[in-house]
């Protein structure tokens, strides 16, 4: 079955065409907002559908899917019986289970993918081994949106743009910069802290880093509270 996928419209029930077109929803139908996969899955398998969604910059954001009213309460409550049962529950456990075991793995795999980027003389050894801590800490969390959780690029690309990332937050004025609204200033001024972390970096593979330095001082405070690159 082919998926109808709209733009939102003026009204809860109704949506935009691609040509441009709103058209409303047909009666006895309701939206259903995101949040339960299970259930969206099951009422777009279930038949006619729409999919609204919205497209904000890059980013294509779900707001729901308009279906019939009947046919979602009905699968509400198979749901409803289903998730009751002993062996859902199991199942639950064992799936929290699974997904606990490979969050650790793979920030154990990339902790180490960005100790190898930094590559970091000896004398530094330590150091490298905290940072590339903070660094997982702050993008390796589920749903952090951080490019750590992405699958496109190899896990030594991550490394390398995670700890940039971090450095443009940590060591750098960029959050209290004043940016001019300018298409592709933003992207120029990134390009150029990005330059001057890779510099301050080479300094510590060769041995030369510390003293008043505002890695190292970034990296031995406390850590912040993990947020999104921006």
């Amino acid at each position: 079955m082919s998926e109808n996928i709209f733009r939102p419209g003026p009204a809860w029930n109704s949506v935009i065409t691609a040509d441009g077109k709103t058209i409303t929803a047909p009666a006895g139908w309701v939206l259903l907002p995101p949040g339960d996969a299970a259930l969206t899955r099951r009422v777009k398998a279930a038949g006619e559908h729409w999919v609204v969604q919205e497209k904000k910059g890059r980013k294509i954001f779900s707001r729901g899917v308009l279906a019939s009213e009947a046919v979602i309460e009905q699968i509400k409550l198979d749901l409803v019986a289903e998730r009751s049962t002993e062996s859902f529950a199991k199942r639950k456990q064992a799936d929290a289970k699974r997904r606990e075991k490979v969050q650790s793995e793979y920030v154990e795999d990339f902790t180490g993918a960005v100790v190898n980027f930094l590559a970091f003389h000896p004398n530094h050894a330590e150091l490298a081994q905290i940072l590339a801590k903070r660094v997982a800490d702050h993008a390796t969390p589920v749903g952090s949106g951080t490019v750590a959780r992405t699958k496109r690029i190899p896990v030594e690309e991550r490394a390398e743009a995670a700890v940039i990332a971090w450095m443009r937050h940590q060591t750098t004025g960029y959050d209290s910069m004043i940016i001019p609204r300018e298409k592709g200033k933003r992207r120029e001024v990134r390009r150029m802290l990005a330059q001057r972390s890779k510099e301050l970096l080479a300094r510590y593979r060769q041995g030369n880093g510390g003293g008043n330095c505002p890695l190292q001082a970034a990296v031995l405070k406390s850590p912040p509270s993990p947020t999104a690159d921006r």
